[in-house]
Parts: structure tokens; C-alpha cells; sequence
């Protein structure tokens, strides 16, 4: 491959070490009082990795990678993702490259840019590690599917392939400080080297590998330490987060 296609991997590999959270996105919003405010606390908007507080949610983490993208002179474009009655709730980009098209999922970890099916052969397979994707393409949209050794594919998103503008998107990314999701903890981490994805919600830790999950339930008192551990955040920032929830 050429070196621009090497900086993108670097890129998306560097990307993949970050953590999936809303730890950080409670405090902004504690911090700032409104979606408006909070967002431009987010680090990622210093598109700069190493000042980020610990990771982001899709918001952030895409746009960090779009912000990244466009600086290494690529055509990134902004896409929306619906499911079910929600519409506008998650966020990924196209990279448009070559004369091809790629998809990238940060925020549902998926960091490796995958081709984009063209119309007379709308369905590709990916077999990632835990979880394998599959996209599908119609005329105007992207559904995005994913599922695993032990599970069936199911349909997670469903993207509008026109893409979003910068005024859309950062409006959506401000509503988002007020959804449901926000009222609890939220935190997801993909050790690609070894194929494990960590997943931890309302004190439920899922770890999946390729060959099935398991569920633990992580008692109150340990779970400063197990989540800044696992998920690589400060103890700090989560002992902040877990205080503010509980008020």
C-alpha cells in the first residue's frame, strides 16, 4: 500500500486504543450546564489524542477521526446513524479514497476502514475480532450488522449514505448530552491485538472474545477500580462521574 493509505491505518490503529465512555461526557456536562457548552469542553474538539481525558463517545471519536482525516487532504463524510424509532443517535464516516469508499465506526469500534459494497453486490462480510460485520447497501443507505461466533447477525444501524452537514451533526451532537444513556454508565474498550471487547453498563461488565461472552456484576465498592483499570481512565474521573450520577 502507499503511504497515505499507511498513515490512515496508523491512524485508525492509533484511534483504537481509545475507550468508549461517558464518564467524561457526564462531567463536561456537570461542568459546562448545557449540550452547547459541554461540547466545546470535549478534547477531541483540540483534535489531539494525548489531551483527551480518556476517551469520548461516538461524537467525539468520530470526529476527531474526521477532523484527522481531512488534514491529511482526504474526503471524510459525516453519516448519521437511526435504529428503529431514533433517529440521528449514533455517527460514522466515509472515507472516499482511490476511488473507493470505506466505513469507519469508531464509536462501535470499528476502527479498520471497511470497503463499502457497491449496489450490484450490496453485501460484504468483514470477520473482525470479536465480531464479525456485515454491510449492506441500498440506493441512499448503509445497514450496518454485526454478530459473533455464537450469536446471529443483527442489524445495529441503519446510516443515510448523503451524509450529514457540520451544523446538523454538532446540533445532534449536542442533544445527545441529554439522552437516556446518560443516566448511567456507559463504557466500551476493543483490545484488538488480542480479539476481547470489554463492554460495562449499569454495572454489568460483558467480556467477549471470539469464542462466546460472560457477564460479571461489579459490586459498587470495586468499581472505581475495576472500570479505570479496564477501560485505562483515570480513577479519578471515574470516582467523579459515579458521584455525580448518584446526586
Amino acid at each position: 500500500m502507499d503511504l497515505i493509505w499507511n498513515q490512515i491505518i496508523e491512524l485508525c490503529e492509533k484511534l483504537s486504543n481509545t475507550t468508549y465512555e461517558n464518564l467524561s461526557k457526564i462531567i463536561r456536562l456537570e461542568a459546562a450546564g448545557s449540550g452547547q457548552k459541554a461540547k466545546q469542553l470535549d478534547d477531541s474538539m483540540q483534535n489531539d489524542l494525548e489531551f483527551w481525558m480518556g476517551g469520548g463517545t461516538c461524537f467525539s471519536m468520530t470526529w476527531f477521526l474526521y477532523q484527522s482525516l481531512l488534514d491529511l487532504g482526504l474526503k471524510a463524510t459525516l453519516i448519521m446513524g437511526h435504529k428503529k424509532n431514533h433517529r440521528n443517535t449514533h455517527c460514522a464516516l466515509i472515507l472516499t479514497y482511490q476511488r473507493k469508499e470505506y466505513f469507519l465506526d469508531p464509536g462501535y469500534l470499528i476502527f479498520d476502514p471497511l470497503e463499502i459494497p457497491r449496489l450490484e453486490n450490496p453485501n460484504s462480510m468483514f470477520p473482525l475480532r470479536p465480531n464479525s460485520v456485515q454491510l449492506t447497501r441500498t440506493k441512499d443507505s448503509l445497514f450496518l450488522y454485526t454478530g459473533s461466533f455464537q450469536a446471529p447477525m443483527k442489524l445495529r444501524f441503519e446510516f443515510d449514505l448523503a451524509g450529514v452537514s457540520l451544523l446538523d451533526y454538532n446540533r445532534y451532537w449536542e442533544e445527545s448530552f441529554y439522552k437516556e444513556m446518560m443516566e448511567y454508565p456507559v463504557l466500551n474498550r476493543l483490545d484488538k491485538k488480542n480479539g476481547i471487547q470489554y463492554y460495562y453498563q449499569k454495572g454489568n461488565l460483558v467480556t467477549r472474545t471470539g469464542e462466546g461472552s460472560k457477564i460479571q456484576k461489579i459490586e459498587e465498592d470495586q468499581q472505581v477500580r475495576v472500570l479505570s483499570e479496564l477501560f485505562h481512565l483515570k480513577p479519578e474521573i471515574v470516582e467523579k462521574a459515579l458521584l455525580i450520577l448518584k446526586n
